[in-house]
């Protein structure tokens, strides 16, 4: 193993990048910068820390594309899927995990791993071209020096959008004589019970005024170099969403439906606060979709306002942290190398996925190309009809390209995403019911995504046989 593979970053994106390396017989050596130096979203120096949330969100393989995503990542072996199950904790619909414990596990899974070496320091801008063949997994906080680099070297600025944090409460400061367990509809996920979630009801009067509060709140102060970068529609502060309209946040974390207050179970709440648990123990809960860059005095004084948290105390209030990304599918080739030195590999965030399963998945794919190019061998291509080809699709060429005549001046059409049926293929033949009708409505949608998963399955499976993947059994 005279000719490591290196991994810069031990997020999730370098950690299951390392781990899919060294499980095929090849050394890695990882570089993570924590905790010489920290970054302003990580409180620890463990691999694998979620920052943002401790949800994977909806683990349901039949009806969800990242539930499929999930399966998909279970049968090539996935270490970050194996920490998850093992470190799982009640979240109704939901695969959420125990923070520390999945660090944990990812951490010590590669520190006793006899292919993996890892190193702690940190890579100032592009690796040296010695080191060969080089993934980088820097995340969303790539530091100032790499991103530069990559400019330079490319021509292209990267592109750069806000990530916002939740707060965490502590569970024995929220008020249950106002709050009440249930999960939306009952519907029980790994490791829950149907009741998993903490619900603060809300009546017209209440929320109007807490819309209110948060659009008047103070806000974090933008530095200059900050101001017109772009947020992301799928992590969006409450109070950005507070502020396109009074009814938004009704439609969105804070929808009353599926949902009957037992403390008062004949009045229909106008709108609910969710709170989901946040560690292994039960003692944190963590405020879903109420990512926020509200100061943190206003945090307290605003969300004390919702029933149920007057007491809250906060293990960590919300906050707000650049995420950089790639402009990927003019930058990245089809397995994720650098046209403009194509040593260089890019995994996660960066890349321009969205979420912390698919930043794994997309290591994941980066681990397995680099592998098999340093054996002299090439991957076949995903099938564009999986979960994971849809995502890398995505990323690589998933976006809507301009004229070459326009291509000069032409913004930019490509986003972060997170894996949605939208990137699958269409289905040949809508499916219909047992008497060959045409289906409509929500009976239709259900068996399109069946449907839909089903292909993807079956197709995983041949991609799986026809590679001869190690490590590897279809579902």
């Amino acid at each position: 193993m005279t000719n490591p593979i290196h991994i810069v970053g031990g997020g999730l994106a370098g950690s299951e990048a390392a781990w899919q390396v060294a499980q095929g017989g090849r050394s890695v050596v990882l570089h993570e910068m924590r905790p010489l130096r920290g970054t302003d979203a990580h409180q620890t120096d463990g691999l694998a820390e979620l920052v943002c949330s401790n949800s994977f969100r909806s683990d349901d393989a039949n009806g969800n594309a990242v539930g499929l995503l999930h399966q998909e990542m279970r049968s090539l072996d996935s270490l970050i899927m194996r920490a998850a199950d093992a470190n799982q904790v009640p979240a109704g619909g939901a695969l959420a995990v125990d923070r520390e414990g999945f660090s944990r596990a990812v951490t010590a899974a590669l520190e006793e791993h006899p292919n993996v070496t890892i190193m702690r320091e940190e890579v100032a801008g592009l690796p040296p071209e010695e080191w060969g063949s080089t993934i980088l997994a820097t995340g969303p906080l790539t530091s100032p020096t790499l991103a530069e680099a990559v400019a330079a070297l490319t021509g292209r600025e990267s592109l750069a959008f806000f990530d916002a944090i939740a707060p965490i409460v502590h569970r024995d400061s929220i008020d249950m004589g106002k709050a009440w367990f249930q999960s939306r509809y009952d519907k029980a996920g790994p490791g829950g019970t149907g009741a998993d979630y903490l619900n603060c009801p809300m009546d017209r009067e209440q929320y109007e005024a807490f819309v209110a509060a948060l659009i008047a709140g103070e806000k974090t102060a933008f530095k200059e170099w900050e101001a017109t970068t772009p947020y992301f529609d799928g992590c969006l502060p409450i109070e950005v969403m507070a502020e396109r309209g009074p009814e938004t946040l009704r439609h969105g974390p804070m929808k009353p439906v599926g949902l009957t207050n037992p403390h008062n179970p004949t009045v229909k709440a106008y709108a609910i606060v969710q709170l989901r648990q946040d560690n292994a123990l039960g003692t944190l809960f963590n405020m879903v979709g109420f990512q926020t860059k509200l100061r943190h005095a206003e945090q307290v004084r605003v969300f004390r306002t919702i029933p149920g948290l007057e007491n809250a105390e906060f293990a960590r209030l919300g906050g707000l942290h650049r995420n950089t990304y790639l402009d990927s599918p003019r930058l990245l080739d089809a397995t994720l190398r650098l046209k403009a030195r194509p040593q260089l590999r890019f995994a996660g965030q960066i890349t321009g996925c969205e979420g912390y399963v698919e930043s794994a998945a997309v290591g994941l794919m980066a681990g397995r190309y680099a592998l098999a190019e340093a054996e002299g061998s090439a991957l076949e291509p995903l099938p564009p009809t999986t979960a994971l080809g849809a995502l890398i699709g995505h990323i690589t060429g998933g976006h809507v390209e301009a004229s070459e005549d326009a291509q000069a001046n032409a913004p930019r059409s490509f986003q972060p995403m997170n894996v949605n049926f939208g990137l699958f293929p269409p289905l040949e033949r809508m499916p219909r019911n047992e008497t060959g009708k045409r289906l409509r409505g929500p009976e239709k949608a259900a068996l399109k995504k069946r449907a839909l998963t089903d292909r993807a399955r079956e197709d995983l499976a041949a991609w799986i046989a026809g590679e001869g993947l190690s490590n590897a059994a279809a579902e």
